[in-house]
Order: structure tokens, then C-alpha cells, then sequence
């Protein structure tokens, strides 16, 4: 269960037991966002250009049942996800567990850890763009695996043809290791077309590492003067309201 406080230390470790991965997000208020790349030494000319597309219906009904689909044009090759969020791990069936291009990561934030499942292909970037203007069927973006993995968790009557192209949404993604630091972070800055931007700090473990590993993000962040935003809301979430609403 959870408390008015956020997630309880049962709740982290029922979900850290049955995940792959945890990753840790942070979000930092526009106000930081420069003193924060200049407290880390990140270098934006090192950061890959990237775009993402979410896929739903006006009134977002996908996301609220619970289900994402993605697709990012990346450089050296872009990718399609369909994924399930929040998440029972329990829940799952067995065969889909197993099914290579498959994981369940837990994402924890301050105050919040949301577990999710995620099914990830690679896709073309040019078959992208042209999903992305009408041009070609989204059903054809997605392998057959990701087709029953959507239609066994979508609304009823709901199915790939109904859903639109939220976005795309530009973005720079940086892999780097910080000054003072041991581990590697990813730093994503999305650029919204209002002018407004998110800038996400984060690092990935694995389960059992991960009540060290926040502790020691945490304490490294603040002792750089890097400060966090108090609202932490993941980046799909953001980009979602923002683009059903233009």
C-alpha cells in the first residue's frame, strides 16, 4: 500500500523482487536547468538528437487503461514500444515474461514508483516519419507480438486504426559519467514546441542495488547544488497532456 507520504518500503520491495531493472528519475525546475548541466560538466555537442511520437486518442483513453505506445527516430535506427503502466509484475503471463525484446522496470521517483512492462522492436526511422503523417498504418510499425500485447490490454473497441499521433516531440539525450561521480547518468532534455523544457537525471541499477544506489544519486545531486523539482511527473506523462490539448 502506499501512504499520504508516497510508496512504503513494502511497496518498493514487493516490485524491486519481481523487476529486471530500476532506473531512478529526477526532474530539475527550469529556474536550475542550466546551473545543473554546468554543476555536472555535461556537454550538449556529446548528446544524441532524438524524436518521439506517442500514439493514443484525443482523450487520452490508452493511457488511461493503462497502456503506452511509442516511437522514437534515433540516428543509428529508431524503435517502437508498447508498454503497460502502472504495472502488477504478478500479473503477467508467463509466455509474455519470457518473450525476448520483454522487461518490467521499476521507475522511481521522489515520492513515487510506478513499475511498468515494456515490449521494444526496432523500427525504421522513415517508416516512422511516415506513420507519423498519415502516410502508412501504425498496425504496420508494430510487430505481431506487440499487435496482441496492445489488443489484449486496450479499451474495448479500441484498436491501433482509432489512435493519432501525439507530438513528435524533439529531444537530446546524453549518456555521461559526472565529475565526482562513479556511475553513469542520462540526462534527456525535451524541447516542447511552447518553448517550455524538461531536463530528467537518471540511473539505472539493478534490483539489488537499488536502496544504495538512490541514496548515494541523492546525496551526490545535492551536493553539487543540483536542485529537484518537488512535482516529479515522468516525461511520457508531461508530453501526453501537452499534446492532447493543441
Amino acid at each position: 500500500m502506499t501512504t499520504a507520504e508516497g510508496p512504503t518500503i513494502a511497496d518498493a520491495l514487493q516490485l524491486l523482487g519481481q523487476s529486471d531493472t530500476v532506473e531512478f528519475k529526477l526532474t530539475v525546475p527550469d529556474t536550475d536547468q542550466r546551473s545543473s548541466v554546468a554543476a555536472l560538466g555535461m556537454d550538449p555537442l556529446e548528446a544524441e538528437v532524438r524524436q518521439a511520437v506517442f500514439f493514443d486518442t484525443p482523450d487520452l483513453a490508452l493511457d488511461r487503461a493503462g497502456v503506452v505506445v511509442r516511437a522514437r527516430r534515433v540516428t543509428r535506427g529508431g524503435d517502437v514500444v508498447v508498454k503497460l503502466r502502472p504495472l502488477e509484475p504478478s500479473t503477467l503471463p508467463k509466455k509474455l515474461r519470457k518473450m525476448p525484446g520483454f522487461g518490467v522496470e521499476v521507475d522511481a521517483m521522489p515520492g513515487k514508483i510506478v513499475c511498468s512492462g515494456t515490449l521494444k522492436a526496432p523500427a525504421d526511422n522513415e517508416a516512422i516519419r511516415r506513420v507519423m503523417v498519415g502516410k502508412r498504418a501504425l498496425a504496420k510499425l508494430l510487430t505481431p507480438e506487440q499487435q496482441a500485447l496492445f489488443a489484449a490490454n486496450a479499451p474495448e473497441g479500441l484498436d491501433l486504426n482509432s489512435l493519432i499521433p501525439l507530438g513528435p516531440i524533439n529531444l537530446l539525450k546524453l549518456k555521461f559519467t559526472p565529475r565526482g561521480y562513479s556511475r553513469r547518468m542520462v540526462a534527456e532534455m525535451w524541447f516542447f514546441p511552447n518553448g517550455s523544457r524538461i531536463l530528467e537525471l537518471s540511473t539505472k541499477c539493478a534490483p539489488a542495488d537499488a536502496f544504495q544506489v538512490a541514496a548515494e544519486a541523492r546525496r551526490y545531486l545535492a551536493e553539487v547544488g543540483v536542485e529537484l523539482g518537488d512535482e516529479q511527473q515522468t516525461k511520457t506523462r508531461t508530453a501526453l497532456e501537452y499534446f492532447s490539448t493543441i
